[in-house]
């Protein structure tokens, strides 16, 4: 029997421990933390506890507009709130066990260390050094936040996404480092929460590598919330002022002093490669990030690596599949990664949902494409939802009508993205996609809408 070491229990090393142990491996896993790793405990699942409840007492103070009257004042209750995030996250984690223990994969809590190709040694809690001989290790140790060397970073109040999740009361005012996806769903979040929200980032534009299209309706959308954006601005500096944070910034029109009661970092994250021991063991690294093959594999026969501390696409989905793909290629089915069909999701209001490729990348790439915009004004379900700010994009070939990327920023566009990763994976066309019969009510029918658009046949929609 085949055996093999897992190095972090996250969404990438679970899913490949169960299915090396599906194929008939030996597996050991070795967790230093809490299993589930950043995203059930401190990352994607939290932040859409936070980010629901937030929805919905949106949608309660808006209650006359869906014929609700609300007698008495609708406040959070923000540490009943805390505590529903932690339920949530013990029922999940706790599946996760009982999934670890019907697949008899063994458990090992403490910090691995590489010693060779064929063997790790583990520091327990109580300080014990256990050492295990193996076959093949799968490093799933995950990433961090980083946190750039800006003077005053490590001031009282200064916090990142981790601890943003668990303040102790709602901050009054934020100033927000980073618009990318992290930064943007908090500010969204805060925002509703009542808090003072201003967002500052390095980059022409919040949230880079979104279609362009996408981007400017989402800033509209959070500047009419009140939301101040500063793209293309620099944090100089972080200084400690009583209770407030003054934050320097330099732009293009000159400098400014931000005010805000906390200062969170959402610049991004890097991998954990501290005390793993990779350079001694002879493992290539670049940027923090372990090289690996479309296999997973490392340049060190029998080592592999999946997830965020690979640095390929730092999202849980993608974790997951590296790791399916490493536990296959271990156990000697051939497999490789395909990173053509990832989709991107983003929990705001109105949600973002993409994947293929932006409008921007087909230009660029000298594409000779097509598009279809589907507004959803004109989609019956939106209405009903009072959901109307957004639309559905395709990007298609124009030879062959073959869909290249889609884009959606609206109501449900996180659970609606998946018939369009399997339709650029399927490599459908707009064609098939129109003789696709769709449900009604739903969103879901504006991505037929969308593809008919594209033709400039679309039935509920005026063609240009």
């Amino acid at each position: 029997m085949k055996s093999i070491v897992v190095i972090g229990g996250g969404v990438g090393g679970y899913v490949a421990a169960i299915r090396a142990a599906q194929l008939g491996a030996k597996v050991t896993l070795i967790e230093k933390n809490n299993i589930g790793g950043t995203c059930l405990n401190e990352g994607c699942i939290p932040t859409k506890v936070l980010l629901h409840t937030a929805q919905l007492y949106s949608e309660l103070l808006a209650g006359a507009q869906y014929g609700l009257k609300v007698n008495g004042d609708i406040s959070v209750d923000w540490q009943s709130l805390q505590k529903r995030k932690a339920d949530v996250i013990k029922q999940l984690v706790g599946g996760i066990k009982i999934l670890l223990q019907y697949n008899k994969i063994e458990v090992i809590n403490g910090t691995a260390k590489i010693n060779s190709a064929k063997s790790v040694s583990i520091t327990k809690p109580n300080g014990e050094i256990q050492r295990i001989d193996t076959d093949n290790i799968i490093i799933a140790a995950g990433s961090e936040p980083f946190i750039p060397p800006i003077p005053g970073v490590d001031s009282e109040g200064v916090i990142n996404s981790s601890e943003a999740l668990s303040l102790d009361e709602i901050p009054k005012s934020i100033t927000i480092v980073g618009g990318g996806v992290i930064g943007v769903e908090f500010a969204h979040l805060f925002n509703i929460l009542g808090a003072e929200v201003s967002v500052v980032e390095m980059m022409p534009d919040i949230l880079p590598r979104i279609d362009s299209e996408v981007v400017t309706l989402m800033r509209a959308h959070l500047e009419n919330k009140n939301i101040k954006i500063y793209t293309g601005a620099k944090v100089e500096s972080i200084r400690r002022n009583g209770s407030m944070l003054d934050v320097k910034i330099e732009t293009k029109d000159g400098s400014l002093m931000l005010k805000s009661q906390k200062v969170l970092m959402a610049v991004g994250r890097r991998g954990r490669l501290e005390g793993l021991n990779t350079e001694a063991v002879g493992i290539k690294t670049e940027r923090n990030n372990i090289v690996v093959d479309d296999n997973m594999e490392t340049n060190v026969p029998g080592i592999y690596a999946i997830g965020d501390i690979t640095g390929k696409n730092m999202l849980a989905h993608v974790a997951s599949e590296q790791g399916i793909i490493a536990a296959q290629n271990i156990m000697g089915i051939k497999d490789k990664m395909d990173y053509k069909v990832i989709p991107s999701c983003i929990y705001t209001n109105p949600e973002i949902a993409s994947v293929g490729m932006t409008e921007e990348e087909a230009k660029s790439k000298g594409i000779d494409y097509k598009k279809g915009i589907f507004p959803l004004t004109a989609n019956g379900k939106s209405i009903i939802c009072n959901e109307t700010s957004g639309f559905v994009k395709i990007i298609a070939d124009s030879k062959y009508g073959e869909i290249l990327g889609v884009h959606i920023i609206g109501p449900r566009a996180t659970d609606m993205i998946g018939e369009a990763a399997l339709a650029i994976k399927l490599e459908a066309t707009v064609d098939e996609l129109i003789s696709t019969i769709h449900a009604h009510p739903t969103v879901s029918e504006s991505i037929k809408e969308a593809a008919l658009s594209v033709k400039n046949e679309a039935i509920h929609n005026v063609n240009a």
